[in-house]
């Protein structure tokens, strides 16, 4: 099964949603043109949804390596998200788990791209 992508917007974060398969070829090649394309559109805060991706070789590996090392030279961030056990299992293999910032939940990974709020004011130190 090949790999297929959709994005959809949330606030001013592009969800792309993967399914398939990232492998050498159309895979790995689909995943590059994707992320190089929302960051020339302006689009610096990405959240890739693997939940339905099945497999992913050396060379989709190093896609989404280039992918996060584009992002991040451009300012950017790109996270993980709903990784199945698979691809989890080769990221820790890999070490690169240590690398992504990944969770298991949509509405938490979008709250972690925006800066953090102060719920009160900082207290103010007079000198008397």
């Amino acid at each position: 099964m090949k790999m297929t992508a959709s994005t959809r917007l949330v606030g001013d974060v592009t969800i792309v949603d993967l399914s398939g398969r990232i492998v050498l070829g159309e895979g790995s090649a689909g995943l590059r043109d994707l992320v190089r394309n929302l960051v020339s559109e302006g689009k610096k805060k990405i959240l890739l949804n693997l939940g339905d991706v099945n497999y992913i070789d050396s060379s989709g590996l190093g896609e989404l390596v280039a992918a996060f090392t584009s992002v991040r030279k451009q300012g950017g961030e790109l996270k993980l998200l709903n990784l199945t056990k698979r691809v989890h299992d080769l990221l820790q293999i890999t070490k690169l788990y240590t690398v992504f910032e990944i969770t298991d939940d949509e509405a938490a990974s979008l709250k972690s791209f925006s800066p953090a709020v102060w719920s009160s004011p900082l207290p103010v130190a007079y000198m008397a």
